[in-house]
């Protein structure tokens, strides 16, 4: 597997200012709630479910005591009761896919808000299926490297149960482990036994190929639209098989 998004990277070199942080930590929270709903339980050993949402929590320094707190509202019964998961798909500039996973308690409201952030920013809603089967669900874990061979790394991975790892780029001080979804909880532990630092761990959805954009004005505007996608509150996930071009996306805002 080749080509991870620079999307990620993206985010992680504009930082996350306050307003971000407590957006994240709001849907963070909405995924607890639904965790603990679907998954059967606030028991995290046995709730496989709540087990991830938490660990994601954690790993976005979510407080113990909001996690805590939120699993005993939900175990209460009322909290996230109305909250529906719904997913929409569409096209981004330049032939782009876009995946955007929704939790609300309004679906002709979330709908609309999609829908409008796809018009207004160079892109296309679609129907269900148009382009879900370009993606595959994996489970990622992100490690820190600290000087040591991405080659020698990514074996090491692969041997603890991992499909494949790559860093984001030539040089970068961050390797992307791949794993079947099921088993990312047992290789991240099994990476953590080897003292790597994690830096975050979740099945995800990945694209299978890649739209590279080649032209600036497009990536900048399905930068764009995917910031104002994921700025919807009722939004949990965007996902895209676009590939931003490294002084495209460093350029994009600037």
């Amino acid at each position: 597997m080749s080509g991870h998004s620079k999307w990620a990277q993206i985010r992680r070199s504009k930082g996350v200012n306050d307003a971000r942080r407590g957006q994240l930590f709001t849907r963070l929270g909405r995924e607890i709630v639904v965790a603990v709903r679907e998954g059967g339980g606030g028991d995290t050993d046995a709730n496989f479910r709540l087990r991830i949402a938490v660990q994601r929590a954690r790993d976005a320094n979510m407080p113990l005591d909001n996690i805590e707190r939120t699993i005993k509202r939900a175990l209460g019964g009322g909290e996230g009761a109305n909250l529906e998961e719904i997913t929409y798909e569409g096209y981004g500039p330049g032939g782009t896919a876009i995946i955007v996973q929704t939790l609300t308690d309004n679906r002709n409201r979330t709908v609309a808000e999609v829908r409008n952030a796809f018009n207004k920013n160079a892109g296309n809603m679609g129907e269900n299926g148009c382009v879900d089967w370009l993606f595959e669900m994996k489970g990622v874990i992100e490690i820190e490297l600290n000087g040591k061979d991405p080659d020698e790394v990514s074996l090491e991975a692969i041997d603890l149960g991992a499909d494949d790892a790559e860093p984001y780029s030539e040089g970068d001080e961050t390797l992307v482990i791949y794993t079947d979804p099921s088993t990312v909880d047992e290789v991240r532990q099994a990476l953590e036994k080897q003292n790597y630092k994690i830096v975050k761990s979740e099945s995800t959805m990945v694209p299978k190929t890649r739209v590279e954009l080649s032209e600036e004005k497009v990536a900048h505007q399905a930068i764009r639209l995917i910031d104002k996608l994921e700025d919807l509150d009722d939004v949990q996930n965007v996902y895209t098989n676009a590939d931003f071009p490294e002084e495209f996306a460093a350029s994009y805002g600037a």
